[in-house]
């Protein structure tokens, strides 16, 4: 249940960045943001209302809360880092970081995955950089200020990912709308000293609301692969996202998958069914 989860949670994450990424074409990437997480605000607050579970306790508004902000910062600087034109180097870098930071702490803290499933976990890593095309044909080198910024955006999605992992098991969605009530200010603080508008979403608000709901369902389904599996397992799946936007890029847009991207997806293949078995 566990990965299927996981899996199911990347591919809804990697949907959400495919249309956030469209509407970035023609509105500020912050702007993006704030209205897309609002609009998965709304829906998560009618939805955790009506499912009937209890307020959980201080400790996961807490790390809701924090996981909100974190979330926040790493948008940030991921899209800092993305918009110097080194996307090649700053999407596999942040990536990878992004699933390394959970299987470090899974194992650290007396996680012991299978051997194959062990196994699996760095094969996953390589296939996330390739994926991601660490190794296209316009590849180039980045200076180190972007660097940084990359490892800075995957760590804090990597620390994400474990906090999540902290709350109960029993709190439903709430850690999921404690995260969204800490976001959405904070990055309407952002949005109000860029000097950006809201009104430049009507052009793109289908796609911006749609990102909002995807990456909002997203958490949701990974905070509940995470409550069944081990984090080092279920973060590390959960880090394919990049496959699921790459696949809808190439059928929507008509963009070409270059070899080591091919490779990645057989590699990424390759890793779920050790993965799965292990």
């Amino acid at each position: 249940m566990d990965i299927l989860l996981a899996v199911l949670a990347a591919s809804v994450y990697g949907v959400a960045d495919y249309c956030g990424g469209r509407a970035t074409r023609s509105v500020s990437a912050i702007t993006v943001t704030v209205v897309g997480q609002f609009c998965g605000f709304l829906a998560l607050l009618v939805i955790v209302l009506l499912s009937g579970v209890p307020t959980p306790p201080v400790s996961d508004w807490f790390w809701g809360g924090v996981g909100g902000v974190a979330g926040a910062t790493g948008l940030l600087a991921f899209y800092k880092a993305m918009g110097s034109g080194f996307m090649t180097v700053v999407a596999p870098v942040s990536a990878v970081t992004a699933a390394a930071i959970p299987v470090i702490v899974g194992l650290s803290t007396g996680e012991r995955p299978g051997g194959l499933a062990l196994a699996g976990i760095p094969i996953a890593l390589i296939a996330i950089a390739l994926v991601s095309d660490a190794l296209g044909p316009h590849h180039r080198r980045a200076p180190r200020s972007v660097f940084v910024m990359a490892i800075v955006a995957g760590s804090v999605f990597g620390s994400l990912f474990v906090i999540l992992g902290h709350t109960s098991d029993n709190s439903g969605l709430w850690p999921v709308l404690a995260m969204r009530c800490t976001s959405v200010p904070f990055m309407f603080v952002v949005l109000l000293l860029s000097k950006n508008k809201i009104s430049d979403v009507r052009p793109q608000l289908r796609l911006i609301a749609g990102s909002g709901l995807l990456d909002t369902a997203a958490n949701a389904i990974y905070l509940l692969a995470v409550r069944h599996g081990l984090l080092s397992i279920t973060a590390t799946i959960n880090s394919f996202y990049p496959a699921s936007t790459l696949l809808l890029a190439t059928g929507l847009d008509k963009e070409k998958i270059h070899r080591s991207q091919a490779v990645g997806l057989a590699f990424a293949a390759l890793a779920l069914v050790m993965i799965s078995i292990g």
